[in-house]
């Protein structure tokens, strides 16, 4: 019988959600695919050239004014001077160990699997330590500046860094719409399940896993954090292999059919509610 696993995300407390950064996103994905071979990559600051870490292309444009998801790469031993940025923005590492603090700060560096926030005008760095390092970012607004620190200000939220190893993940034995026999897990990040507001999660699959998310809000958004899984549209659509760190949209009631071979973890932003079908 098939199992319908109705995801109604929940705000955490505040915690994670703040009142200045938008909450709404009034875009309407679609039906679209970035493997991770055809990520668009450039400078995420074209002025430094090549001592920038490089940025790839998901959804949107981090140049311009609007929603936007992108990719950072940095190389090791990188380290930022201190900066501000003119938003905020969240950051799930998919590669590498990250430090983003206060200068004066020790480091905490963040294994893949780990996320924060960058509360904008919060003066801070950013360093890398892993031979390969690379993170997913969400921004709500655009652009994506970096400015002095001379132009700090408090904007009222708060930074925000959680090692993977303190991410709250939820089964059968705690909420009632995970199948016992799905071995579906999530992890609440941020935001608000009140209606047409936006939030994230991450989801994990088991190895093995097969079934079909149907996105139920107009605004759907998944970023293949680690693990890989195939994906369609539709039986007879195309079958594409989205590895880490690829990106799948989808328009409101449409169903994507994935099967993930290993353990797979998926950061899902929306404004709305989606199920998952095994």
């Amino acid at each position: 019988m098939k199992k319908s696993i109705l995801i109604a995300l929940a705000l955490v407390a505040g915690f994670y959600a703040n009142a200045q950064t938008p909450t709404t996103d009034a875009a309407k994905s679609i039906n679209e695919v970035v493997t991770a071979d055809n990520v668009e990559w450039g400078w995420l600051n074209p002025l430094r050239g090549d001592k920038s870490p490089a940025a790839g292309k998901l959804w949107g444009d981090r140049t311009k004014n609007g929603p936007a998801g992108f990719l950072v790469k940095f190389n090791k031993g990188f380290s930022s001077p201190p900066h501000i940025h003119n938003i905020t923005y969240r950051g799930v590492v998919i590669q590498g160990l990250l430090h983003n603090d206060d200068e004066q700060a020790a480091k905490q560096w963040l294994p893949a699997g780990s996320y924060w926030q960058q509360p904008a005008g919060e003066a801070h760095i950013t360093a890398a330590d892993g031979q390969e390092n690379m993170a997913f970012l969400d921004i709500q607004e655009g652009p994506y500046l970096v400015k002095p620190t001379s132009e700090a200000f408090d904007n009222g939220e708060r930074p925000v860094n959680v090692d993977k190893s303190n991410l709250v993940w939820l089964n059968a034995n705690d909420i009632e719409w995970v199948s016992a026999k799905s071995n579906v897990e999530t992890a609440f990040l941020w935001g608000s399940h009140e209606k047409n507001q936006l939030r994230a999660t991450l989801l994990r699959l088991p190895a093995g896993f097969k079934g079909k998310i149907k996105n139920l809000s107009p605004n759907f958004r998944a970023v293949v954090i680690s693990g890989g899984l195939t994906h369609q549209f539709s039986k007879k659509g195309a079958v594409n292999q989205l590895d880490a760190p690829s990106y799948f949209g989808a328009e409101e009631n449409a169903t994507s059919i994935i099967s993930a071979e290993k353990e797979t973890v998926l950061y899902i932003r929306s404004n709305g509610d989606f199920e998952v079908n095994i």
